[in-house]
């Protein structure tokens, strides 16, 4: 291993004094970001809330201070269709009502793999790669699904939010501290009288973190009315609902048509083959996450289809480059970081995933988008950080982002081909649990 040659940074620095462009560099970054000496504003065009096609969706909603963007997302979603169904301006239906029973399945999800492990070493990498990630707030299309297919769905006022569930630090802690004591538990137990005491250890923390849940969330809804007022400005009740028939009523089978889409160029995941991560999910015996790898354009071909029918679509990207959340721009084009600092990160697109660069991080819903001469030059996306950043809520990805960051997308299976929809319904092939495909639900 070669050692840094003091004489040769010195020499470095020299040349680095005699440089004017860098002299300014360090003025300005002395009293400023990164990023906002970097923005070019002269790349800054085209990206005006223009589109050829403009969903006309409600107020934007704001996550707070947790990683429930995919839950917000597919409320978003939904509360379309509902809103449509009962023509209602504006509601929500409570992200913090299936944010409960995802984190309290999680729990057991991850206490069933402990289980499966109990035999592995501690510094196993699959199980260390297990008690690493813990449970978290983010997750998946197919685990919104299992979720409320399991518990329904209810509207925000009838579950609301509380402080725990829209600033979740603490409690994931807390949970996650939890499993590696159950880790450390559950291993020494097996040795000592077998898996059926280790059952029964399993069961006293669930319970426990069940009633912790229900301190911190509030007690679970198990009748309601459903009130609301309409475009007309009159005045609904209907009474005698519980989550799982009013999931019955105004949801029923249609989550059932959707299927997940990734754009993934790596050589591990050939394209129009169908894919899943091991040891991610949430409900035991539930659906598994699986993915249909497409190429990009064919990608964008489906989501077209879906918004020119007035359908809006859940997705999922990496927001950590490029973006100007007050105006609510991502643009690779709009940074400059090889003229400020001599830096230049810019990767293909599947090395970025090979090479951990990039990743799923952020869910929202495509609403909109421009097209030049049919082809996308802008997206219009609804986000879930409030109304105060982008406008009102609402941002812009420029074409070229959208391509190097969007990763997923989910479909209505009719606008797939018949090809197509059997690889998805195909025996997916399963990735390994750190593959970045499963990033979004850490």
């Amino acid at each position: 291993m070669n050692a840094i040659d003091k004489k040769h940074l010195s020499a470095v620095l020299a040349e680095y004094k005699k440089d004017k462009a860098s002299t300014v560099a360090r003025h300005a970054l002395s009293n400023g970001e990164i990023a906002n000496v970097a923005l070019d504003k002269d790349s800054v065009k085209d990206m005006d809330f223009n589109f050829d096609i403009n969903i006309k969706t409600m107020t934007a909603t704001n996550q707070k201070q947790s990683g429930r963007c995919w839950i917000f997302a597919a409320t978003n979603v939904l509360r379309e269709m509902i809103g449509k169904k009962k023509n209602i301006p504006f509601f929500e239906l409570s992200q913090s009502y299936i944010a409960f029973y995802d984190k309290l399945e999680k729990l057991n999800y991850v206490l069933e793999a402990h289980i499966e492990l109990i035999d592995k070493d501690y510094d196993d990498r699959t199980l260390q790669f297990i008690l690493q990630s813990g449970i978290g707030d983010g997750g998946q299309w197919d685990m919104f699904v299992n979720v409320v297919k399991k518990y329904g769905v209810c509207p925000k006022n009838v579950y609301p939010e509380t402080y725990t569930s829209s600033s979740t630090r603490y409690i994931n802690s807390l949970a996650n501290a939890e499993l590696r004591k159950f880790a450390s538990e559950a291993h020494a137990l097996y040795k000592k009288e077998g898996l059926e005491a280790v059952r029964k250890l399993k069961d006293s923390y669930l319970d426990r973190f069940y009633r912790a849940l229900v301190s911190c969330y509030g007690l679970p809804p198990e009748k309601f009315d459903f009130e609301y007022t309409d475009k007309d400005e009159v005045y609904h009740i209907e009474k005698g609902y519980t989550p799982e028939s009013f999931y019955k009523e105004y949801v029923g089978d249609m989550l059932d048509e959707y299927v997940s889409v990734i754009n993934a160029p790596t050589k591990d995941k050939p394209f129009n083959k169908s894919f899943t991560v091991k040891y991610l999910g949430n409900v035991a015996g539930g659906k598994k996450v699986t993915h249909l790898n497409l190429p990009m354009e064919r990608m964008k071909e489906l989501i077209l289809a879906q918004l020119k029918d007035g359908q809006i679509v859940w997705f999922g990207s990496d927001v950590a480059f490029y973006g100007d959340r007050p105006k609510g721009i991502w643009d690779d084009n709009d940074f400059d970081f090889k003229s400020l600092l001599d830096l230049d990160y810019k990767m293909d697109k599947g090395e970025s995933l090979d090479y951990r660069e990039s990743q799923m991080n952020h869910a929202m819903c495509i609403t909109g988008v421009a097209l030049k001469d049919g082809v996308p030059s802008k997206w219009k996306i609804e986000n879930s950080w409030g109304e105060d950043a982008g406008k009102k809520g609402y941002y812009i990805m420029s074409s070229s982002w959208f391509d190097q960051y969007t990763y997923q997308a989910v479909i209505n299976k009719k606008y797939l081909t018949k090809e197509e929809l059997a690889a998805y319904n195909a025996e997916p092939i399963e990735l390994k649990p750190w593959d970045p495909m499963g990033s979004l639900a850490k």
